[in-house]
């Protein structure tokens, strides 16, 4: 056989014998809006955006702003929680702080979106699991953000350096803390030569100014809790905003990355919250899904997503040297 075909069938004979399989269930988040200090008139657009959007990376939204909903019955039903532009302290109670903190130690993923960084802020594990909270912001203004990462699902439709004009929550954002210092990768920087920030700064926040950041182990999980994934973006004030496909990209990359976590029901038959349902198993070992979903999709589009099963590997990833020896052996009972 030509060597150069070889590859070509060795593609094709992946293609033909290996089985695919579609998510037994679909992911499920509850978007909590919920606001006790300053309320953004973008909150009802929003919500309506981000259940748009969860059509392309297979995720029901439910919304509320009832805080009695925090039980853990109320919680563990859902892969993902997304705070949504919360404000103030009294947007849960002692008893949905610690059914907050349960569902995140079962290994719970969490969106924080804005403002949902200025909520909680006598809470601990919030902000650890935020990454840091709200200090102020100047005023409304364009403004250009730095991909940092462009590797990230969040950061990966983004020209290299974004133009935007909004309220930044972290880089017209600036904040209490530096993210980086509980374990967070930030993503994206606001380019403070690109606007005027008379201060003053009273904390230090780190450099370069953190806008959009991931923790892939939630800091806000106690000792000996499931490690869910954690994502906040700073951006999101105007309305305007959340007609920008740029940047539903960037919240919607945020939110599939968050659901990869493989530590709730949807993903991982072994969950203790989430969508209850189990992936195609293999007699090697649970299995591991590759998704092909398009998070960066135009609003109220379905992207189309394929789920392939494989045994799965310690680092939970594909080796292209376990498929290419199952292709040979494959070509050699064939031949």
């Amino acid at each position: 056989m030509s060597l150069l075909l070889r590859p070509l069938l060795y593609y094709a004979l992946f293609l033909s014998l290996v089985p695919t399989f579609s998510q037994s269930q679909t992911a499920r988040g509850l978007i909590y809006s919920a606001t006790a200090d300053f309320r953004h008139d973008s909150i009802p657009t929003a919500r309506d955006a981000l259940i748009a959007r969860g059509q392309s990376i297979d995720i029901l939204f439910d919304v509320t702003e009832d805080p009695t909903r925090f039980t853990d019955a109320g919680l563990t039903p859902y892969d993902l929680l997304v705070f949504l532009m919360n404000t103030g302290e009294a947007v849960l109670d002692e008893a949905g702080k610690a059914a907050l903190q349960r569902y995140l130690d079962l290994g719970g993923n969490f969106v924080a979106i804005h403002s949902a960084s200025d909520c909680l802020r006598n809470t601990t594990f919030y902000g650890r699991e935020v990454g840091a909270f709200f200090d102020y912001h100047p005023l409304i203004q364009n403004a250009t953000v730095d991909v940092i990462d462009a590797s990230h699902p969040s950061t990966n439709m983004l020209p290299a350096q974004w133009s935007v004009q909004d309220e930044f929550f972290l880089d017209r954002y600036n904040f209490k803390s530096d993210p980086r210092s509980v374990g967070a990768v930030v993503v994206l920087s606001a380019n403070e030569s690109s606007y005027l920030d008379p201060g003053p700064r009273r904390f230090d926040q780190g450099t370069p100014h953190p806008t959009a950041w991931y923790q892939e182990r939630g800091a806000g999980v106690e000792n000996g809790g499931i490690l869910g994934r954690s994502f906040y973006t700073s951006l999101g004030h105007l309305n305007q905003t959340w007609q920008d496909d740029l940047f539903l990209g960037h919240v919607a990359g945020g939110i599939f990355w968050a659901l990869q976590s493989n530590t709730t029901r949807a993903f991982n038959s072994s969950g203790q919250v989430g969508n209850p349902g189990t992936l195609p198993g293999t007699a090697s070992g649970p299995a591991t899904t590759i998704s092909r979903s398009n998070p960066s999709s135009s609003p109220g589009t379905s992207g189309t997503s394929r789920h392939v099963c494989f045994p799965s590997t310690p680092s939970n990833s594909l080796d292209i040297g376990v498929v290419l020896k199952f292709l040979e052996r494959t070509h050699a009972r064939v031949h």
